[in-house]
């Protein structure tokens, strides 16, 4: 069992629906309780699409020893994140495809043929439904019901803790939904009709490339997420919803305006201030696939404005110099985010890059606000520290976004993070030594929060309150090669853990961004939720009558044993 928990990729072991012990348990493909054909055909006249029978991401390449042609775009296009978003099968880490079992042996498909030689069907959904309108999960969510079924709710599988997986389960697939929808003059439902926002409502299924290309051509623009292929009103939502712009803006949750949901009820209901504002609380922050299966997402919209560009890169030979230069980094956030600077940046023991964006700025403002910085940096050119500045105008937050985000290439890797958002106090104290951890782990951040973030209500959403305290999240993880064995695997969690432990004892009021979180989170309840935990957890209890929705980490899962399919 230790090695099972110890790998994470929230793996359901086949289990009675009553177990031994007497604990009501869901039910997955390889049990008696498993839907018959005839079952599943009943479904098939309820929903529009055909359902949908997930394979893991490189299944194309099997057998080994006549694969299709397909394979060929397997290989070529394993990174992209797009690609892989369009499957019902692929996660945006191949870990997450995976299973391991007690002894250690390791049910995967890998695009390497040569490893195992055969492709496992490993956590991916065996079966589901393929989402184009609210009834078809409305008849997705019943059917899951009615036959007491483990449940993944799925769009891109951008995900860390493995939530959009598990093994021998049924799939909700959201990726079809893509209705884009501007209103000028949106009034939510129940408000005064007064009570007006230039808004746009997205699809479940929407993802943040076709999210900011509709927006910028009605020449506006939105609060959104960093890679084109992340969705827009999915778990991105749920967990906060950070940016580049949320440090004049706000996050994700600070711009929603009205969120439409189907409960494990089956009831469609559509939800902001006014109406049910208790699961529009909890959904703003409050974690994915946990009260519902969102189905779309309306968000304020701005005005396109134009954007600054500051661009920085160090090269560092002594290590105390870099110790130097990533601590004041550190300590130089607080203004650089109360000045409406955003974006990320990322680090090495001898290098140092950082990519920051300013909308509605002007050139001298943009200088005056950086300058500091950059003299800092020139300062310890006799120390080893050569660095290079340099200050764009750029037309429009859409244009940074292309540049900047639009075709990274971060999937495909076996891979696990944690993060840590650093509050005011800790970059005003603790600077030095989080500097020695993050230049130790290889660490990249995001400026998204400080700023306008700081300046909302930590009440005013489920969100974790500590993001109204942050001003910059910081991320750690480890990666493996494809056929790494179980004891490999281990060693690199060993590894996770301890970054987690000593992040923790340095930052223990800090708190931590749930979609860049760890499995393995110190006290995850605090960590991931703060005091918003036992509400929270009310408000599902409340939504979720039938408990048909548990993730890893997610609130209410800590009512289920380690796998996720018996509940206490």
């Amino acid at each position: 069992m230790k090695v099972l928990v110890a790998f994470a990729l929230v793996a359901t072991r086949a289990l009675a629906t009553t177990s031994s012990s007497g604990q009501e348990c869901l039910c997955t493909s390889d049990q008696s309780c498993w839907p018959n054909a005839s079952e599943f055909s009943q479904l098939q006249t309820q929903v529009s699409q055909p359902l949908v029978y997930p394979s893991p991401t490189a299944s194309a390449c099997y057998p080994a020893s006549d694969p299709s042609g397909d394979c060929t775009e397997v290989i070529e296009r394993w990174t992209d994140g797009t690609w892989r978003s369009s499957m019902p099968g692929s996660m945006e880490a191949l870990n997450f495809e995976t299973f391991m079992f007690e002894n250690g042996t390791i049910d995967a498909c890998y695009p390497n043929t040569t490893i195992t030689g055969t492709c496992g069907q490993g956590i991916v959904p065996v079966i589901g439904v393929d989402a184009r309108l609210v009834a078809d999960i409305q008849a997705g969510v019943s059917f899951a019901v009615e036959h007491n079924l483990k449940l993944i709710v799925k769009n891109t599988g951008h995900d860390y803790l493995g939530r959009s997986a598990a093994r021998g389960s049924f799939v909700v697939w959201t990726h079809h939904m893509k209705n884009i929808t501007f209103n000028p003059t949106f009034v939510p439902q129940g408000a005064p009709a007064d009570q007006t926002y230039d808004a746009v409502t997205l699809g479940a299924g929407v993802q943040w490339g076709e999210a900011d290309a509709a927006v910028s051509e009605n020449i506006r623009m939105i609060v959104g997420g960093a890679i084109a292929s992340i969705g827009a009103a999915g778990g991105w939502l749920a967990g906060g919803g950070h940016s580049a712009l949320s440090p004049t803006y706000g996050l994700g949750v600070d711009n929603a305006i009205e969120i439409s949901v189907v409960l494990s009820t089956g009831e469609h209901l559509t939800v902001n201030n006014y109406q049910n504002p208790d699961l529009f609380w909890a959904l703003r922050g409050g974690g994915g696939s946990t009260y519902g299966v969102v189905t779309s997402v309306t968000y304020r919209i701005y005005p396109s404005v134009p954007a600054q560009l500051y661009q920085f890169q160090a090269n560092v030979t002594n290590s105390s110099a870099m110790l130097q230069l990533v601590g004041e980094l550190l300590h130089s956030q607080t203004q650089f985010t109360d000045d409406g600077w955003g974006g990320s940046g990322s680090m090495d023991n001898q290098t140092l890059s950082l990519s920051y964006m300013a909308p509605d700025m002007t050139s001298e403002t943009a200088k005056a606000t950086t300058q500091a910085w950059t003299n800092y940096a020139l300062s310890l050119e006799p120390y080893g520290v050569t660095s290079t500045a340099a200050l764009i105008s750029v037309p429009s937050w859409y244009d940074f976004f292309q540049e900047e985000f639009a075709d990274v290439g971060l999937t495909g890797a076996n891979e696990m993070l944690t993060s840590r958002l650093l509050s005011r106090d800790t970059v005003a104290t603790e600077y030095s030594a989080v500097a020695e951890v993050l230049i130790a782990c290889g660490a990249s951040f995001n400026t998204v929060a400080g700023g306008k973030v700081n300046q909302i209500d930590p009440d005013s959403a489920g969100l974790n309150p500590a993001w109204r305290n942050a001003v910059v999240e910081i991320i750690c993880g480890v990666r493996w090669q494809d056929g790494a064995s179980s004891t490999e695997i281990e060693g690199m969690i060993r590894r996770l853990k301890g970054l987690i432990k000593t992040m923790h004892d340095l930052t223990p009021h800090d708190g931590a961004c749930f979609n860049e979180a760890s499995l393995f989170e110190i006290n995850w309840q605090e960590t991931l939720f703060g005091s918003h935990y036992l509400t929270l957890k009310d408000i599902k209890n409340k939504y979720d009558p039938h408990k048909l929705f548990v993730v890893a980490e997610g609130v209410g899962s800590d009512d289920w044993n380690k796998e996720l399919t018996c509940r206490f």
